[in-house]
């Protein structure tokens, strides 16, 4: 399977979402900016901060026109439980075939404990209306990021 690269066309995608929908990258094509950011697990600490801090932003990403949507591998009940305990105003997709994950290229190994696991390094992508990868940030770390990815849709 082929992978994004900077300022190439992102290859349309269908995962299920929150909200018993189904999401297509091509929803948005002409109409809103997409920042997708995958996260390795719901109801974590890292995960619940930065789910917060999109939320947080939230509107003002909307008057920029900007999408959000948020990925792991955990399932569509995990999901529902995650974004409603935070009041997530995005959805949230499944990727638990990593269908997604290996589209960006975000599963790598990690050590946990000691020991070398398979996991989604915490990594954000932007695309623009017109589907085309702009910015991608990985090994993301939480606190300010956000704020990096408001500055960079300036510039779309």
């Amino acid at each position: 399977m082929p992978q994004v690269a900077l300022d190439k066309p992102v290859p349309d995608f269908e995962r299920p979402a929150t909200g018993d929908k189904t999401v297509r990258l091509s929803d948005f094509k002409g109409k809103q900016h997409v920042v997708i950011y995958f996260y390795p697990k719901d109801d974590t600490p890292g995960c619940t901060t930065e789910g917060k801090d999109f939320t947080e932003q939230y509107a003002r990403l909307g008057k920029q026109g900007v999408a959000v949507l948020g990925v792991s591998r955990d399932s569509l009940k995990s999901h529902e439980k995650f974004k409603e305990k935070y009041g997530f105003p995005f959805d949230l997709l499944s990727d638990e075939d990593e269908s997604l994950c290996t589209l960006f290229d975000v599963i790598k190994m990690k050590n946990m404990y000691g020991k070398q696991v398979r996991g989604i390094e915490r990594s954000t992508f932007l695309i623009d209306k017109q589907g085309v990868l702009r910015r991608e940030w990985r090994k993301v770390k939480v606190p300010g990021h956000v704020d990096d990815v408001l500055e960079a849709i300036k510039e779309l």
